[in-house]
């Protein structure tokens, strides 16, 4: 019979603020699961105004460092056409989005189960693992309703998604704080 060993460093970066963090990631994904296609235009819209703001700083660096380099600017005017098309037509959008939420939901999935496996036996990793499978399920039925259900469905699984990812960070912030209590 092997001995487990719980990574200590891993357990500390686990700080006082995980429960904090779960609450508010709860809230958000309570309310985007009550009003899925608010969430979901907000998630757009969100990206976009980002793509908007980097797109920005990178024209700046470029003008300051190459304002010469043809080469130079196709990256700002990328960012700001992607993002200006992003506020323009958020439902398509939406449908953009939603692939790639499909692959954030494979990558948070797999991080998931990273966390899980380098904290187990420690109580909490269930959870953890528990969101991983989750993440792997609404993956794969974006990618089956892509794109007729794309508006609730961003919105959606994004909440679901946060509301999970709080309840992990609860459990486990829980129950180290209990640990260091007892």
């Amino acid at each position: 019979m092997s001995v487990l060993t719980v990574d200590k460093k891993i357990l500390n970066q686990f700080g006082p603020y995980t429960l904090i963090t779960g609450i508010l990631l709860i809230v958000l994904g309570t309310g985007g699961i009550l009003l899925p296609g608010v969430m979901s235009l907000s998630t757009v819209l969100f990206v976009g105004w980002l793509l908007l703001v980097g797109g920005s700083l990178w024209a700046i660096h470029t003008y300051r460092y190459s304002p010469k380099s043809v080469m130079g600017w196709i990256k700002p005017a990328l960012l700001f056409i992607i993002g200006g098309l992003m506020l323009f037509y958020p439902v398509s959008g939406v449908e953009v989005v939603g692939l790639l939420l499909a692959v954030y939901l494979l990558l948070d999935a797999m991080h998931s189960f990273t966390i899980a496996q380098s904290i187990h036996p420690a109580k909490g990793w269930g959870w953890m693992a528990f969101n991983g499978v989750v993440s792997i399920l609404l993956a794969s039925l974006f990618v089956l309703g892509w794109p007729v259900n794309s508006l609730w469905l961003v919105g959606l699984y994004v909440s679901i998604s946060l509301l999970l990812d709080g309840w992990a960070l609860i459990a486990i912030g829980w129950m180290l704080r209990k640990g260091k209590s007892s």
